[in-house]
């Protein structure tokens, strides 16, 4: 499918795929929602609302929809101001070239261009094993279908990050949701930039207990479900 780099409205850039008229972030600003949706709703709620058991804890964080890496490098960015240790997960079933990924101007729209090596460092570790970026925090990306999350009880907090309903239906269903109530830990949380109705129903028949949040730029509003 073709895929071509387009600058997003708070000046960073993210992939438009043509043919389903589809982007890996907002359109309204990429930086923007990445921050919104997974770092204030996601990163900050669970270390804000103390769901860690002891302050050094590490926090376990799976991404499904790895893509450009920015909500990895982000987080990479906000667990350094917070001092916390980060063991990120990213599941993608069709990687992002490398040509594409140095067309993305994230370090320098985030004022981070001395951790412009950390960003591609990402994206050049080897799939299914785990790497350490640095001491606090360590990545594993595994190239697989997001049907074949399996893990129990394994995560603090999931991003889920999938393109759209629209064109992919097929990965906003109970099923999927089912696996990714199974994969949080108790008190663990989800976010996702989506709030249609279908998506919430699927969530809350699985067992998430569903916030409608406000949205970030250009949406009203987002979905935060937790695992009580």
């Amino acid at each position: 499918m073709k895929r071509e780099i387009i600058t997003t409205a708070d000046g960073s850039s993210t992939i438009h795929l043509p043919d389903w008229n589809e982007q890996y972030h907002s359109k309204h600003g990429a930086i923007q929602e990445a921050y919104h949706v997974f770092i204030k709703h996601g990163l900050h709620y669970f270390y804000d609302q103390k769901l860690a058991l002891k302050p050094k804890n590490t926090i376990s964080i799976l991404e499904v929809g790895f893509g450009t890496g920015l909500n990895a490098f982000v987080t990479y960015l906000e667990a350094e101001k917070l001092k916390l240790k980060i063991n990120y997960v990213g599941v993608e079933a069709y990687p992002v070239t490398l040509a594409e990924i140095q067309l993305l101007n994230y370090p320098f729209a985030l004022n981070a261009e001395d951790k412009a090596d950390v960003f591609l460092k990402l994206h050049t570790t080897s799939w299914n094993t785990s790497h350490s970026i640095n001491e606090t925090f360590s990545i594993t990306k595994q190239q697989k279908a997001f049907d074949d999350i399996n893990a129990k009880n394994s995560f603090n907090i999931i991003y889920f990050d999938a393109f759209g309903a629209r064109v992919q239906p097929e990965l906003w269903t109970e099923t999927i949701f089912k696996k990714m109530f199974n994969a949080l830990a108790q008190n663990g949380i989800l976010v996702t930039y989506s709030a249609k109705g279908s998506v919430r129903r699927a969530m809350q028949a699985v067992g998430f207990t569903v916030k409608k949040l406000p949205g970030p730029p250009g949406k009203r509003e987002m979905l935060q479900a937790i695992k009580l």
